[in-house]
């Protein structure tokens, strides 16, 4: 495992990955790796510069993330969440043919590792609300209007 870091409209991310791809893109990582990049890291690097720059809409980088199956479940529905779309964490539990499991997809996008890439930031409450993010709510908002999504102050 490497660790490389990313300067951004809205912080510094850190890029943690393996040789299989990336693991943890975010701001406070539950582990600390040597310093370095590889072609994993280096791809989400370029990606997430065009992406700042308003020419990138869609990742494709390599992922290696832990999970439970659950979670897993939850993140590959949020990697499907088009650029400037926003949905609700019951939108993804009927997703999953669960409609009852708001709460818990709740705690699984709150667990993503891989924040932007897989948008956990477009998922808002059902009542038009910006919810939690890692990075912070004016993180969360910053990101949204970035995609042209019109955000409540």
């Amino acid at each position: 495992m490497i660790e490389t870091t990313l300067a951004s409209p809205v912080g510094e991310w850190i890029i943690q990955a393996s040789d299989k791809g990336l693991s943890y893109v975010g701001f406070f990582p539950k582990t600390r790796y040597e310093y370095g990049e590889n072609q994993h890291s280096t791809m989400a690097k370029c990606q997430l510069r065009e992406y700042f720059a308003g020419k990138r809409k869609q990742f494709d980088v390599s992922l290696d993330v832990a999970g439970t199956d659950f979670q897993k479940q939850v993140w590959h529905v949020l990697a499907k969440v088009p650029f400037g779309a926003t949905y609700s964490y019951g939108w993804i539990a009927k997703q999953l043919a669960n409609p009852n499991a708001a709460r818990a997809v709740g705690a699984a996008n709150g667990k993503n590792p891989i924040s932007i890439i897989v948008p956990c930031h477009r998922i808002i409450g059902t009542n038009g609300k910006l919810t939690g993010y890692a990075g912070g709510i004016e993180a969360k908002r910053w990101l949204l209007q970035h995609e042209g999504v019109i955000c409540e102050k």
